[in-house]
């Protein structure tokens, strides 16, 4: 890849060269498990370089490097990492750089799931976790420890969208000698460039918006510096990660259009915030793109835009009345994921997986993602929902 390329441009093209695969635009699929060399000294440069270059299938195919070096390119690190899912992709970042008596520094609006990881599988491998508030920027320093090496951010938060303070933090933590692992899947690292802003390692479930179309079990880790993608790679060796060839190839083909997708979640979702801004039953919304949103100013410092991820409290209603309105929309669906070109939307709950800062908005926590459909149908689909949230009456 040619530097000075302007980003829309390095999307399309970046980890292709079809000059490889006899002129073919797209890396082919590469199923492989047995990888077979022509001589001894081959064989043996195979085993030496075997974190570089194509020596079994489980360290990794043309399918995979060519993801690789696409999604490096677009976060501005040095290199990535398959793994078989995002979460795969969370827990290989934190083993990487933790081990028994360590000390780990997790954000306290984290996906769930990664809230788990510390408070159910590091913990009986010896690791200790404390969780932060998300709000607390440089004053983590306060609550480094001298055997803390991994400080864990999410920005924005995937439920409650906390904007965190990522410069601020990583210098605290970078002087008390930790790694700094954000998980940087809302914005696609489309818009916000994690290297720029001192972390040391982003971790992305390419499952949402890289692969882009509900289709897909994928995971990212890219690194700032070769040292750090060394200890990861080495470690994904360790575990047996290893993401399937198919899988990269989608990825890779939703990469080429992120650019473009991005724009319409970021629009839509902004057309929906401020929709629901202007209705009686919303209390509030969770958009940090919103300019009366408290995280707005480090959001407009930091990212270039917004996903199509956002969250709304409504007033206190019935339960029986909050389903009636989900249970009939047409276009917002009920999933658990989100990234993908379709509209979703499902009722949260925040308060249990809190620990450090008590989750008390009173109100119904929904978490929305807006997709690719005409944001005039969304809203007319939301329109229907709300005169059953208010009636509680089914269509």
């Amino acid at each position: 890849m040619k530097n000075g390329k302007r980003p829309q441009t390095r999307i399309v093209h970046a980890g292709s060269d079809p000059q490889k695969q006899r002129g073919a635009v797209n890396t082919p699929v590469y199923r492989a498990s047995t990888v077979i060399f022509p001589t001894v000294a081959a064989m043996r440069s195979g085993v030496e370089n075997r974190l570089d270059t194509v020596f079994y299938g489980r360290h990794g195919t043309p399918s995979s490097f060519a993801l690789e070096e696409a999604v490096a390119d677009l976060e501005g690190g040095y290199r990535s990492v398959t793994a078989p899912s995002g979460l795969a992709a969370v827990t290989l970042s934190l083993m990487s750089f933790l081990k028994s008596g360590d000390h780990l520094l997790m954000v306290d609006n984290a996906y769930d799931p990664s809230r788990q990881v510390c408070e159910r599988f590091l913990k009986d491998y010896g690791v200790e976790t404390t969780f932060y508030d998300p709000l607390i920027g440089a004053g983590i320093s306060q609550l480094m420890q001298a055997n803390t090496k991994v400080v864990f951010l999410e920005s924005p938060g995937s439920l409650t969208f906390e904007v965190q303070d990522i410069p601020a933090i990583a210098e605290a933590a970078h002087k008390g000698g930790a790694k700094v692992i954000l998980d940087n899947t809302w914005s696609a690292g489309q818009f916000l460039k994690p290297f720029a802003l001192g972390v040391d390692v982003s971790v992305q479930a390419a499952t949402k918006y890289i692969a882009g179309h509900a289709d897909v079990m994928l995971g990212l880790v890219t690194t700032a510096t070769e040292e750090d993608w060394r200890t990861i790679k080495t470690h994904a060796g360790f575990l047996g990660l290893c993401a399937g060839s198919d899988d990269c190839y989608l990825a890779l083909r939703g990469l080429r259009t992120l650019d473009v997708r991005m724009e319409r979640h970021h629009e839509t979702g902004l057309t929906l915030a401020r929709w629901f801004q202007e209705r009686p039953e919303v209390k509030r919304v969770l958009h940090p793109a919103l300019p009366d949103d408290p995280g707005h100013a480090i959001w407009q410092r930091d990212f270039t835009g917004a996903s199509g991820l956002f969250g709304v409290i409504l007033n206190e209603y019935a339960q029986e009345n909050v389903e009636a309105m989900l249970d009939g929309l047409d276009y917002f669906a009920m999933g658990f994921s989100w990234g993908g070109f379709e509209s979703l939307m499902i009722q949260t709950n925040p308060a249990p997986a809190r620990s450090t800062v008590k989750w008390d908005e009173p109100g119904i926590s929904l978490r929305i993602h807006a997709g690719q459909e005409d944001p005039e149908d969304l809203i007319d689909d939301l329109e229907r929902g709300f005169e059953r949230l208010n009636s509680g009456e089914r269509s």
